[in-house]
């Protein structure tokens, strides 16, 4: 019977199985690529927004301190220079100290927490808020009230982050805060002659604010008005007061960031410790199964279930690796069973040549002789057949998976076949009939492969056709696919061997063909080609109405082209 077909479907590469995953190149972002995102830009981006919020926010409060302790300044210098300054005897306005002290203490009661001082235009000091006189004149200085222990903490934490503010660019923000030892404490003062030199130059410009952060960690603000009369500037008035409300205010907002901060830095953790869970941890048990399989230690089992169902990433590369792994095997496997098979049908002819030998070189009749060597030399025309076959089945795979496949019309490969073997046919050998083509026959194959294909099943036809018999070969649009038949009037194909047809090195020839003729591989090879170009090939009888076999077709289904 035959003796061509494809390699088994074992040498090719295995269909996947149902569901299996695929992989999803052509996402733009990935689940996995969005987690990884929220992960680590969320926390970043919170802490980032509330440390812009909170400078924001201190230099707010500042400047209310400051519009505030500056128009109460301003409110001291106009009531000053109202009732504290008398002309001289050149007219020339001129502060009253005795008047300005009393006054300047008045002025600074309902505010305790409060310093105010004024000078005389040649930085003398004049009055002081914090200084009272007692009876038989002694002078006695009450300085700002001490913060309270919470207050002490406050400052302290205020002192480090402002001082850590300090680092960040700011764009030249006059309310920066400065620290050193030149703030030492509330005593510090700014050069008043060189602020009346400056306001006397230009008498609208206003006086800059000083903001600063003592030893002691309070936060003194001090602003300066310089007091006139009829347009004469006769004193400046300083006043400096403690902005606890600033760092009250901060302080709240500091501990709503740091609690923000340590809620983003858990979440931080936990999304981590689930990403570990959930991607490095299965990467490392993907790693491991690999390395089974290196060692050869992991044909069964070798991924993971657990992983092999996941839907993200990971579940893809699960998927790809158990089917590669699966695949390897199934080809070693495949090679394995191959290499036996050439093994055991190289070694027929081997024996034969070697008995013949030795058969040989026991003889002296020459015509045994002859009938030896014309026995040896069909051997070895059978081995040669036999090895490059073997050759051919082994370089399919690779080729095809080299070459790119590109539409062929099957309809004009077979009417060329049939003028071919109709114009080479001697005396009685079997004539072709080409049915006509139904439908659209172009399929997405390789021609040159394909042409061997039909080639191994025309041959095989004329095999078993009687003389003169008619092969009938057509070809047909199913759907998306194209289907090719070959049929013959030979004696038909066993039941029990419709299948075994395609197996390497099997060999059922028609009675009277001379044995060793063919290889037993070309109906493999065919399915091996076939295969390889995701189409199917299979054997039938075919049946009269009362069942009587009037022989053999072979029906090849390729993808059509688009």
């Amino acid at each position: 019977m035959p003796d061509s077909g494809p390699l088994p479907a074992s040498l090719a590469p295995p269909a996947a199985p149902p569901g299996a995953p695929r992989l999803a190149s052509s996402k733009l972002v990935s689940p996995l690529l969005r987690r990884i995102l929220l992960v680590n830009l969320l926390p970043l981006a919170l802490l980032l927004a509330a440390l812009l919020y909170l400078d924001q926010y201190q230099s707010g409060l500042l400047e209310a301190e400051v519009t505030t302790l500056r128009e109460q300044a301003r409110i001291y210098a106009g009531a000053l220079g109202e009732a504290a300054v008398r002309e001289d005897d050149a007219d020339k306005p001129r502060l009253v100290p005795d008047i300005a002290r009393p006054l300047l203490r008045r002025l600074t009661e309902p505010t305790p927490s409060a310093q105010a001082r004024l000078f005389a235009p040649d930085g003398q000091l004049i009055a002081d808020s914090r200084v009272r006189e007692g009876a038989g004149g002694a002078v006695t200085t009450e300085p700002l009230p001490p913060a309270a222990a919470r207050g002490q903490i406050i400052g302290a934490i205020g002192r480090a982050y402002d001082q850590v503010l300090a680092w960040l660019p700011h764009g030249g923000d006059p309310l920066r805060l400065e620290f050193g030892p030149s703030a030492a404490g509330p005593d510090w003062q700014p050069d008043v002659r060189e602020e009346l030199r400056l306001t006397g130059a230009d008498q609208s410009r206003e006086m800059p604010a000083y903001i600063r952060r003592t030893v002691d960690d309070r936060l003194l603000v001090t602003v300066s008005e310089p007091v006139t009369r009829n347009r004469h500037t006769v004193g400046i008035v300083l006043l400096t007061r403690e902005a606890r409300e600033v760092d009250n205010s901060l302080f709240t907002v500091r501990i709503s960031i740091l609690a923000l901060f340590g809620l983003a830095l858990g979440l931080t953790v936990i999304m981590s410790w689930y990403l570990s869970l959930t991607i490095a941890r299965p990467i490392l048990r993907l790693a491991g199964a690999a390395e089974q399989m290196r060692e050869g230690r992991g044909r069964a089992g070798m991924v993971a279930p657990n992983l092999l169902k996941r839907t993200d990433e990971i579940g893809e590369l699960a998927g790809a690796l158990s089917e590669s792994a699966r695949a390897l095997w199934d080809r070693m496997d495949a090679i394995e069973r191959f290499a036996a098979d050439v093994a055991h049908e190289i070694k027929n002819p081997l024996t034969s040549i070697r008995s013949a030998i030795e058969t040989l070189r026991r003889i002296d009749d020459p015509a045994k002789q002859r009938r030896l060597l014309a026995i040896i030399g069909e051997d070895v025309g059978r081995l040669d057949r036999l090895i490059s076959d073997i050759s051919d089945a082994s370089r399919i795979d690779a080729e095809l998976s080299r070459v790119a496949t590109e539409p062929v019309d099957v309809a004009a490969i077979l009417a060329v076949l049939a003028e071919l073997n109709e114009t080479t046919r001697d005396g009685d050998e079997p004539h072709i009939d080409l049915a006509p083509a139904e439908g659209v026959c172009v399929v997405q194959a390789v021609e040159g492969r394909l042409v061997q294909v039909l080639r191994n099943l025309i041959a095989n036809a004329h095999s078993f056709s009687p003389p003169n018999g008619r092969i009938t070969v057509g070809a047909r649009e199913q759907g998306v696919m194209v289907e090719i038949s070959i049929a013959d009037e030979g004696p038909g194909i066993p039941e029990a061997r419709l299948e075994h047809i395609f197996d390497r090195f099997y060999s059922e020839r028609p009675q009277g063909e001379r044995f060793g003729q063919h290889s037993g591989l070309g109906l493999s090879i065919s399915r091996q080609i076939v295969a390889a170009l995701k189409g199917r090939i299979s054997a039938e009888n075919r049946r009269d109405a009362t069942g009587k076999v009037l022989g053999a077709r072979f029906v090849v289904l390729l993808p059509r082209a688009a």
